[in-house]
């Protein structure tokens, strides 16, 4: 699966209290931000089923909660359950249709199932709300590169790039695009930067490892390979090598 980056909405700060009746100490009931924030503490947790329940919930209390409904998508993705997550997303758009994450958010689930082009006009979406927003571009540059379309991917990642130069990911996927290419120095030279910023980055390394090998220099490779896989022992690729 592409590596992709998805925004989860931040958590709220207006939360249940405890409410103090003389001596006596009475939980108020759960709002909707209780479980909304419940719901992002098991997303992060990595148990999806409890964000979705608690999502829910804080839907059931705030019909028109979209953060609630856009973080419910993204649990729905990450289960994928893209149909959805897909409706998820639209009915946050719905309330709040200038959210930038929605739209980049639904742009990846589009992404997961192969609908490139829809995930290109969420992408554009998300960019044209959000100027500045370097996941987007990265995101749109993925679905570019997965059309075959190598040159508007190199420069939708070259724009991430300048709004972020530490994204360790955008430079191996940059030189993922320029390998297609043939363009093997600046994938050589993406790659080395990725490694740089991210040194246990072992699809980097093994992404190299490829562009030397393209090259004909298979010392360079091997050592590549061969690093990739002490950094990630279960690494088919590079054990392919």
């Amino acid at each position: 699966m592409e590596n992709r980056k998805t925004t989860l909405m931040m958590a709220l700060t207006v939360a249940g209290m405890m409410v103090f009746l003389g001596t006596k100490i009475v939980a108020a009931e759960m709002t909707a931000v209780d479980y909304y924030n419940r719901g992002i503490d098991a997303y992060q947790k990595g148990n999806l089923e409890k964000a979705i329940v608690s999502y829910t919930k804080a839907i059931e209390l705030e019909p028109d909660f979209a953060f609630a409904y856009s973080n419910r998508g993204a649990a729905y993705d990450n289960k994928g359950d893209y149909d959805k997550a897909i409706a998820d997303y639209n009915k946050a758009i719905e309330i709040t249709p200038k959210d930038a994450d929605t739209y980049n958010n639904r742009g990846n689930t589009y992404m997961n199932k192969g609908a490139y082009d829809k995930a290109i006009a969420d992408f554009t979406w998300a960019i044209k709300l959000k100027p500045d927003f370097a996941v987007a571009y990265s995101n749109r540059g993925n679905a570019c590169k997965n059309k075959g379309a190598y040159d508007k991917a190199i420069s939708d990642y070259t724009k991430a790039i300048k709004l972020n130069p530490k994204d360790a990911d955008t430079y191996n996927k940059r030189g993922d695009a320029r390998v297609k290419k043939g363009a093997y120095d600046k994938a050589l030279a993406d790659y080395t930067r990725a490694i740089k910023l991210k040194p246990n980055f072992a699809n980097a390394h093994n992404n190299r490892g490829e562009a030397w090998r393209h090259k004909g220099n298979y010392n360079k490779a091997l050592a590549d390979y061969t690093r990739a896989i002490k950094l990630k022992p279960n690494f088919a690729n590079a054990y392919n090598n």
